[in-house]
Parts: structure tokens; C-alpha cells; sequence
């Protein structure tokens, strides 16, 4: 079967990259805008004052997400299928090690969530604290399944995470199934035969993620109702991962097809319904292609702040909203209705949250985890949500 040939060392150059390390910070940069724009009394309170910027944070800074999945997808087919074939062992331990490496420090702040929630909920009543959680809503968290079995989230961008797993996960089992499919052809029928049959220059998993992206550009993503599924989202990944096979291609056409073909599949979903999001990841996807094969550009170091930020950018992304809650809570508490404390409150909530991003990272998500840890915090995040509904039963 013809295949697509890739340097070894290619997933591991792509892999820590100074390029989508920097462009992780920005758009961490701009969810946390975003979510304090959107979220609290402090930027109702400012609007006033700054009514132009908090108004496009509010709309439009919130499609950063977009880059993430492209971002998401370019690096899972960089370490699952740099050649468009899956290049490991056991798909349910690569699904395993995927949740534990997830769920640690999503656990961890969730527990401050919680904790934060429960403190300010007596002195600040405001719709973006969440109640008091129970036993099942703390189980589907616990499970990554909040929004499929439609439990209202403790976090803000907590459902990220959990499309972030089902779409690894997607991947992975679609990876393995079809080399599953490949081994059980060649077993009943030559090399020469099979090739017969399929004679194309890609992969049958690359023709999958295809057929799977333009399915959901074309159809899912249309349906706001899907927004709990990772078929809502693949297209945005899945013109991630063409985007890195265009990047490893050897040939130069080999990159300008899968360049074509993304470019193909975007404008025809935005001809059908136009959707700024979807023109957003395709033209990331085209950046991303166009940047890792220029040699200058591939190998430029970064600004090491936003290197960095890019680095520890999923742990800013689980803990911020605690920060922005309990920052608004006291700036309401002490100086409600002042516009300069809120204007001055938001940069600075803003900083607290890389601080105690970067506090998550180093004393949680950068150290090897394993099941026995994701279960202990598993069973923490229960037990605390719980912990503080009985005291609040109490009062």
C-alpha cells in the first residue's frame, strides 16, 4: 500500500514547538480576556469606561478556542500518525494515559472551584457562582460527561476538556481500527492486491479524518445541539491534522494538495453557512502549514513569556475562572459600582490567574501522573463537593 513517508524525527520536532507553544499563549490570553469580560459584575461595572474593547472580548475573543482544536489536532496526528498510520501499541492504554494526564489537574481545580464557590457564595450573589453541587453532577465531572448527561458545569471551559478527550480518543480508536483493517487484508489477500484496491497516495485513516472533518463542517457543526460531541467539533481538529501532514509531507506537492484540500473543505462549508469560527480554524490550519515548512519561521525561538504561557497554558485554562469569581466577588464586596476598581480589577485578575496557572502547572500537571493519583483525585473532587454542600446545609 502506497505510503506517505515522514522523517522519524519529525513528530518530535513538531511537537515542542516555539511557533504553536507562542500561539497557545496568545489564545490562552484570550479565553481568560474573554471570560472576564463575560462573566462577573466587574465588566458590567466597566463597560462604561471601556465599552469598545470589553464588547469584542465578549464576542469575538472566545473563538480562540478554534486555534486550540486546530493546535489539538496538528499535535495528535504529530504523536499518533505522523505517516497517516498509527504508530502504537495499545489504543486503550494511549486512551488511558490521555484521561489521567487530563484529569489530574482538572481535578485539582475543580477542588478550588468548588472551595472558592462555596467561600463567596454567602456574600456574593451573582448568577456566575454556580450552587452548591450534588452527588451526580460531581460523578460526571469526575467522568469528563458533564455536558453529555447535561449536569450544569462548576467551571467555566470545563467542556473543553471533555471534547478535547472524546476527540484523542475518536482519533485513537479510528487510528487503530483501520491498521486493525489493513493487517486483515493483507492477511487474506498480497500486498499487490490490496494496493489494487486502494491505490492512493494517503492512508485509509487519512481518508477517514478527511471524510470525518468535512462531515462535520458540512453537517454536525451546523447543529448547535451537538455542542456536548466531539463530531461538533472535528472539523476544526481535523484540519489540525491535515494541516501537520501537509507540514511533514517530503514533497512539495504533497503539501499543496493537503493544503488545497483544507482550503477546499473550508470554503465550501462557509458557501453552505457562513460561520466565523470555521474561517477562523481554516485559516489557522493554512498559517500553521505555511509557517512550520518555512525553515526561518519553524525554527524562530519565540518570545519567551509567551513561549512559556503557551507551556502552561492548560493549567491557566482550568484554574482562571476561580480566580475572576473570587477577584470580582471582592471588588464588588468592597467597591461596588466603582468603575476604577473595576477597571483596575480585571488586568489584575487577569495576572492572578497566570500566577495561579503557572502554580498548577509546577505543583501538578508538569510532574508524571498515574491512575492511582487520577482516582485519589477523583475521589477528592467528590468528596469535596459534597463536603461543602453538607456545611452549606448547615448554616
Amino acid at each position: 500500500m502506497p505510503q506517505i513517508t515522514v522523517p522519524s524525527s519529525s513528530a518530535a520536532s513538531h511537537s515542542r514547538s516555539a511557533l504553536l507553544d507562542c500561539t497557545k499563549g496568545l489564545a490562552c490570553v484570550a479565553i481568560v480576556w474573554h471570560h472576564l469580560a463575560f462573566y462577573g459584575p466587574m465588566s458590567e461595572v466597566a463597560h462604561p469606561a471601556i465599552p469598545g474593547l470589553l464588547d469584542w472580548l465578549y464576542e469575538y475573543a472566545r473563538m480562540a478556542v478554534q486555534i486550540f482544536l486546530v493546535i489539538g489536532g496538528f499535535l495528535a496526528a504529530a504523536s499518533l500518525a505522523p505517516q497517516g498510520l498509527a504508530r502504537f501499541d495499545s489504543p486503550w492504554a494511549k486512551i488511558g494515559k490521555r484521561f489521567v494526564r487530563l484529569l489530574v489537574p482538572y481535578a485539582v481545580a475543580l477542588v478550588v472551584t468548588i472551595v472558592v464557590s462555596a467561600a463567596i457564595r454567602p456574600w456574593f450573589d451573582h448568577e456566575s457562582v454556580s450552587a452548591d453541587p450534588d452527588f451526580w453532577q460531581l460523578i460526571a465531572h469526575a467522568l469528563l460527561l458533564q455536558g453529555i448527561v447535561g449536569e450544569e458545569s462548576l467551571s467555566a471551559g470545563v467542556w473543553y476538556v471533555s471534547i478535547d478527550f472524546q476527540l484523542f480518543a475518536g482519533t485513537v480508536l479510528l487510528l487503530a481500527g483501520v491498521r486493525w483493517v489493513q493487517r486483515w487484508a493483507f492477511a487474506r489477500w498480497d500486498a499487490a492486491a490490496v494496493a489494487r484496491y486502494w491505490p492512493w497516495a494517503v492512508t485509509g485513516a487519512q481518508s477517514l479524518v478527511v471524510l470525518g472533518a468535512a462531515a462535520s463542517l458540512l453537517v454536525f457543526n451546523l447543529d448547535a445541539d451537538l455542542d456536548v460531541w466531539a463530531i461538533y467539533f472535528m472539523g476544526a481538529y481535523g484540519l489540525g491534522m491535515m494541516a501537520f501532514w501537509a507540514v511533514a509531507a517530503d514533497q512539495r506537492t504533497t503539501a499543496w494538495a493537503w493544503a488545497l484540500l483544507i482550503a477546499a473543505l473550508v470554503f465550501a462549508a462557509l458557501a453552505y453557512e457562513w460561520r466565523d469560527r470555521i474561517f477562523l480554524a481554516g485559516a489557522a490550519a493554512m498559517l500553521l502549514i505555511v509557517c512550520m515548512r518555512t525553515d526561518a519561521i519553524a525554527r524562530w525561538k519565540g518570545l519567551e513569556p509567551l513561549r512559556r504561557l503557551g507551556e502552561i497554558s492548560y493549567s491557566v485554562f482550568l484554574i482562571h475562572f476561580s480566580i475572576c469569581l473570587l477577584v470580582n466577588a471582592v471588588v464588588n464586596h468592597f467597591w461596588h459600582d466603582s468603575v476604577t476598581a473595576a477597571v483596575v480589577g480585571i488586568p489584575f485578575a487577569f495576572v492572578l490567574s497566570l500566577t495561579a496557572g503557572y502554580a498548577l502547572y509546577q505543583l501538578v500537571e508538569r510532574h508524571v501522573v498515574s491512575w492511582k493519583l487520577a482516582v485519589r483525585w477523583q475521589v477528592g473532587l467528590i468528596g469535596a463537593g459534597l463536603l461543602t454542600t453538607l456545611l452549606a446545609g448547615l448554616r
